[in-house]
């Protein structure tokens, strides 16, 4: 497989998650029980924060190293980054009306309908995740065994959407009262994903030098989803061993792709 094929097939993989975790939307009759949610939820909350070190973290830290312009402040294009992503995240809390699964709302007051909201509100989870396997993919430069390494970050996200992905289409379901509505809502969340995927392949292949600050951003951005909306959603109070468990399996999963593929 060439290293345009693995590209391709990366952004595909990101879409074809959620379009997939969507589409059980059409094979269960009622919600997600909340055990299964919770572990669901910690799953992909797992394989982000492992996507987040491994695969973002670790490499901007070692481009950043390898560009010298820090000297032994190399690690301030990461950190200062990584800060901006959870910002970035905060500013679309505030400008984007939606709502999550848990009822909460978030953003300026509209009379929107509850089903957009939902909608909106796992867009606003996809974008980072799009953005990151763009600049894993854009950081890998044509070498080989880095697309290899972005592509089992794309893998990883793919695991974690499909959870997350049948965790809003059944809301969605009860909020549009049409399952053909709700898997058409839940795949176009998931269509912003390869979107921002190409975004960030062309601006990390453009803009070398930022490459360091790219991937932290990403990974700052997708921190902040775990702790502000993955977690809290699971309602790990209710059923903390499943949930933590889950957290720890995603974060296995993540992390032996991108050991193997790596």
């Amino acid at each position: 497989m060439t290293i345009t094929e693995m590209t391709v097939l990366g952004f595909f993989l990101i879409f074809a998650g959620t379009t997939l975790g969507s589409a059980l939307v059409y094979f269960t009759k009622n919600k997600i029980s909340p055990k299964v949610n919770t572990l669901l939820l910690g799953f992909a909350g797992g394989v982000m924060i492992a996507a987040s070190v491994w695969s973002l973290i670790i490499p901007s830290l070692n481009q950043s190293e390898a560009q010298g312009g820090w000297g032994k402040w190399f690690f301030v294009p990461t950190v200062v980054a990584f800060i901006v992503g959870g910002l970035f995240l905060v500013l679309l809390d505030k400008v984007v009306p939606h709502m999550h699964v848990s009822g909460e709302e978030e953003g300026p007051s509209t009379s929107t309908h509850k089903s957009i909201k939902l909608f909106l509100a796992v867009t606003l989870h996809n974008v980072p995740e799009g953005l990151a396997v763009g600049f894993a993919f854009g950081a890998a430069q044509g070498n080989t065994a880095a697309t290899l390494a972005a592509l089992g970050l794309a893998i990883g996200m793919a695991f974690q959407n499909f959870p997350e992905g049948a965790a809003v289409t059944l809301p969605l379901k009860q909020a549009t009262g049409s399952k053909n509505k709700a898997f058409l809502l839940g795949t176009a969340s998931g269509a912003v994903e390869p979107i921002a995927a190409v975004i960030g392949y062309f601006l990390s292949t453009v803009l070398l030098s930022l490459q360091p600050w790219f991937l932290a951003f990403a990974a700052g951005a997708m921190i902040f989803v775990v702790a502000e909306d993955l977690i809290p959603d699971a309602k790990l109070d209710g059923h903390s061993h499943l949930g933590t468990w889950g957290l720890m399996i995603g974060f296995v999963v993540m992390m032996i792709l991108d050991v193997v593929l790596g």
